[in-house]
């Protein structure tokens, strides 16, 4: 892997605390989980078996602790991939779903963000095919943390099953309380998903790969700057794209639609954000300031206008005075 990666200050804006929880830090969390159990689980054919895994990884975090410490090992990861500032997605839905105390499972995992070097900031997560009464929960728990870490909501799980159209008023809602607007759109289903989750409001695309076969979408992204969050290996794992060749990121790059490279879920998909950055030089020729810029962007489009208003009035690559 080239070195000069690991230098480069980054943001990580696409990233599922429930999803970097890596074998080690499962088997800290639960000693009675053997290597090859766990390795069976983290196995899957598609998008849906992906789905299973995680669910699966969830259920093992029975307890508050249990969250701290799959944040512990997260954050010392980032740190030494040069993360300086952390968009997490926790995945309020299925923690309600679980039956356990959200308040408690929160307040576990900033209380370790406030223990780490770096910036955490936090996006609550809506199953968008579970029931709008479950989603509206998890909007009013966000709501109530805008100042204590949480900067967004967004929606995720089973496109086909959960259209983001079904979320059109309590996104409303959710931004008159000061929360901004995520959504995974266009990974596994085409551009009309990404339409609809524009239509709602969401200011970031999780993925959004299935913008490529639609020349007026990705005019509308460039025009009014609404970043795409690509995650390559992710989607190779999944199913979305069948294979890295196949990949459509260089086609949405020189289309002008600005990217964020990240790795969603990276226990399972076996990725790292140094490591998605060499594929995309090594795999789509992405010269290097190409790739400074898209590093550029994860602090540029932040969520916390802290973070944003500093990178586009400073250069995170500048050397210091």
């Amino acid at each position: 892997m080239p070195h000069h990666f690991r230098r480069w200050p980054k943001a990580s804006l696409h990233l599922h605390l429930e999803g970097s929880v890596a074998p080690d830090t499962l088997r800290e969390i639960d000693p009675s989980l053997s290597e090859e159990e766990i390795a069976s689980r983290y196995r899957y054919p598609d998008f849906l078996g992906f789905l299973k895994a995680y669910v699966w990884v969830c259920k093992q975090m029975r307890k508050p602790a249990h969250y701290a410490i799959a944040a512990r090992r997260l954050f010392e990861t980032l740190q030494d991939q040069h993360v300086s500032y952390a968009e997490i997605t926790l995945s309020a839905g299925v923690i309600l779903w679980k039956g356990e105390d959200f308040a408690a499972v929160y307040d576990a995992v900033q209380q370790e963000a406030a223990k780490a070097r770096l910036d955490v900031r936090w996006i609550i997560d809506i199953v968008r095919q579970f029931p709008l009464e479950d989603a509206r929960q998890v909007a009013e728990l966000a709501a109530q943390r805008v100042r204590d870490g949480v900067v967004a909501i967004g929606i995720g799980g089973d496109e086909a099953r959960g259209p983001a159209s079904r979320f059109a008023d309590l996104y409303k809602w959710a931004r008159d309380r000061g929360l901004r607007l995520h959504a995974h759109a266009g990974e596994t289903m085409g551009p009309e998903s990404i339409w609809e989750a524009l239509e709602i409001g969401a200011e970031r695309i999780g993925h959004g790969i299935g913008a490529v076969g639609d020349p007026a979408l990705l005019e509308y992204l460039r025009s009014k700057r609404i970043p795409l969050e690509i995650c390559l290996t992710s989607n190779v794992r999944t199913g979305c794209v069948p294979s890295l060749d196949k990949h459509p990121v260089r086609a949405i790059y020189d289309a002008g639609v600005p990217l964020v490279f990240d790795t969603d879920d990276p226990a399972l998909f076996e990725c790292s954000l140094d490591g998605e950055f060499a594929i995309a030089e090594q795999r789509f020729g992405f010269t290097e300031p190409e790739l400074q810029g898209i590093a550029r962007n994860g602090f540029r489009f932040a969520f916390d206008p802290s973070i944003s208003a500093w990178a586009k009035s400073m250069d995170p690559f500048a050397a210091p005075e």
